[in-house]
């Protein structure tokens, strides 16, 4: 069992912000993972499976996000949900 916290910090990739498609791409994916899931910015933390959480950390492109995990599969999860952040969008309609 183990209860280390990972961290990564991230840069939002998305041009249009954590908006209503990316917060919940990244809902659904940190969904997928046992660990408990949480993502700070400018001094507020969200938990990462929560939607509404997100919005309220209004985070615009390119700020920095830490991503905090905790569970069974946090490497998995903290390296998926980076890369999904870190990612600019495949379709100009984002």
């Amino acid at each position: 069992m183990n209860s280390e916290v990972l961290q990564r910090t991230v840069v939002l990739a998305n041009p249009n912000g954590l908006h209503m498609r990316p917060s919940l791409a990244f809902v659904n994916l940190a969904s997928q993972f046992e660990s408990n899931v949480r993502v700070a910015h400018n001094g507020r933390v969200a938990d990462g499976k929560s939607i509404l959480d997100l919005f309220s950390l209004i985070a615009m492109p390119g700020a920095e996000l830490t991503l905090l995990v905790d569970g069974p599969d946090a490497k998995q999860a903290i390296d998926a949900l980076g890369e999904l952040l870190a990612t600019p969008p495949a379709s100009p309609a984002e």
